[in-house]
């Protein structure tokens, strides 16, 4: 995995990721670079960052002891995720330019029964973090 250059936005980010896993039910979060969708870090539990389907193939793979299989398949399971956030952040960016040219997308989120997914779009980033959804 590429590591992102270190700069002072760099710095910046390394301390709101850091102040972001230290927040109780934080599960997992991922940086993807925003022009290219490229995963340039990732951190707390990689299951949380896969795909049902992933996770269904990884778990088959560590049932058969075929280690290596199971991290491959981690591992993609973290890129079809990264996939997703990408082009739902770029669907969603279309949508705002559609409605308001002078507008621009600030912040996703989307909570489900189990999680909820924070998105927050930079020109140079983007920042995903996953939690647990506490029962209200």
């Amino acid at each position: 995995m590429s590591e992102i250059p270190t700069t002072n936005g760099y710095d910046a980010l390394e301390e709101k990721l850091g102040r972001l896993s230290r927040k109780p039910g934080v599960k997992a979060s991922i940086v993807l670079d925003r022009t290219t969708g490229a995963i340039l870090k990732t951190s707390g539990q990689v299951d949380a960052l896969q795909t049902a389907k992933s996770r269904n193939a990884s778990t088959a793979a560590s049932f058969s002891n075929d280690a290596p299989a199971a991290e491959e398949g981690e591992a993609h399971g973290v890129e079809e995720f990264a996939l997703m956030i990408w082009t739902f952040v770029n669907s969603s960016g279309q949508l705002v330019q559609d409605v308001d040219t002078e507008d621009e997308l600030k912040l996703l989120r989307l909570r489900t029964k189990k999680q909820e997914i924070v998105i927050v779009p930079d020109p140079k980033y983007i920042l995903t973090v996953i939690h647990e959804c506490h029962p209200a």
